[in-house]
C-alpha cells in the first residue's frame, strides 16, 4: 500500500511520523524545504511531485488549498483521498459536485498544539486522542475500514462517525466558538499586569487566543452559520449572568450557577 501525505504541517507532519511509528512508510508533499526536512527527518520516505501512484492520500491542507489540490491533481482509480480539514460540509460538497474516480472519506483529527510548522510535529500528537470520519451517501465502506485501520496505527484511541453537517455544528461549539471566546477574553484592559494574579483559570481561558488569523479566519466564515448561532446562544446566557449580577438577587444568581454545574455534571456523565 502506498501512501501519500499532502501537507507535511503540524498535523500532516504528526501523521506521517506516526505512520513511520506504525510501520507504514508515507511519501510527503509540500514546499520543497518542507519536504526536504520531512525526508531528512526520516518521517516520509521522498517527496512526491505526482499523485496517481498512492493507494490513499491524506490531504492535510486547509480548506481551500484542500479543494484545490484535490480538484486539479489525478489520482488512481479506486484512491482513497481523505481530507482532514476544521470544516467537513464545504469540502464534501465540493468533491461531490462532479464525478470522481477515487473514493472520498472526510476526516478530522482532534488533536493539535498552540504552535505550528513541520518541526513541530511529532509521533505522538495523536495518542490517545479522537478523530471524526463524516459519512455520506456515497461513502465507501471498505475505504473507512481501512482509514480506521491507518488511524488506530497512528495512536488514535477513538473514531467517531457522523454526517459532515453534524461534524460541522460540533466543532462550532467545541473548537470554533472556544478559540474567538478566548481571543476576546484577553482583549480586556485588565489584563495588562496580569503576572501574579492568575492561576489554572487564565491559563486555561488563555491557551488558546493566539489564533493564526491567516488560517482561522478562513475556517471561520466556512462554518459562520453555525459559529454565530453558538456565538449568540453564549451572549445570551452571559446577559443572564450580567443581569443578576447588576441587580441585587443573589439567589438568582446561584440558581444560574447550580444551572451551569448540574448541566457540567451532566455532560460528564456522557463520557
Amino acid at each position: 500500500m502506498k501512501i501519500l501525505v499532502a501537507g507535511l504541517g503540524l498535523i500532516g507532519g504528526s501523521m506521517a511520523k506516526a505512520l513511520k511509528r506504525g510501520g507504514y512508510c508515507a511519501d510527503g508533499y509540500d514546499r520543497a524545504e518542507v519536504a526536504a526536512a520531512a525526508v531528512a527527518a526520516g518521517a516520509i520516505e521522498r517527496a512526491a511531485s505526482s499523485f496517481a501512484e498512492y493507494d490513499v492520500v491524506f490531504v492535510a491542507l486547509p480548506p481551500d488549498a484542500a479543494m484545490k489540490f484535490i480538484g486539479e491533481n489525478h489520482f488512481c482509480d479506486g484512491a482513497i483521498v481523505a481530507d482532514i480539514c476544521g470544516v467537513k460540509e464545504v469540502i464534501e460538497r465540493y468533491v461531490y459536485a462532479v464525478p470522481r474516480n477515487f473514493r472520498y472519506v472526510g476526516c478530522h483529527p482532534m488533536a493539535g498544539k498552540e504552535v505550528s510548522g513541520f518541526f513541530n510535529s511529532c509521533e505522538d500528537l495523536f495518542d490517545g486522542a479522537s478523530v471524526i470520519m463524516t459519512d455520506a451517501a456515497r461513502t465507501d465502506t471498505e475505504a473507512v475500514r481501512l482509514l480506521e485501520t491507518l488511524f488506530r496505527k497512528m495512536g488514535f484511541a477513538r473514531i467517531v462517525h457522523c454526517s459532515a453537517q453534524e461534524h460541522d455544528k460540533k466543532i462550532a461549539y467545541t473548537s470554533q466558538l472556544a478559540h474567538i471566546v478566548s481571543n476576546a477574553y484577553v482583549k480586556s484592559e485588565t489584563a495588562n499586569g496580569y503576572r501574579g494574579f492568575t492561576g489554572g483559570s487564565f491559563q486555561d481561558m488563555t491557551r488558546i487566543a493566539g489564533v493564526d488569523e491567516k488560517v482561522w479566519t478562513r475556517l471561520y466564515f466556512l462554518n459562520r452559520k453555525n459559529i454565530v448561532q453558538e456565538l449568540r446562544c453564549l451572549i445570551d446566557h452571559l446577559r443572564q449572568y450580567a443581569a443578576v449580577l447588576d441587580g441585587d438577587d443573589e439567589e438568582a444568581l446561584a440558581y444560574l450557577l447550580r444551572e451551569g454545574r448540574l448541566r457540567k455534571e451532566e455532560l460528564d456523565g456522557q463520557k
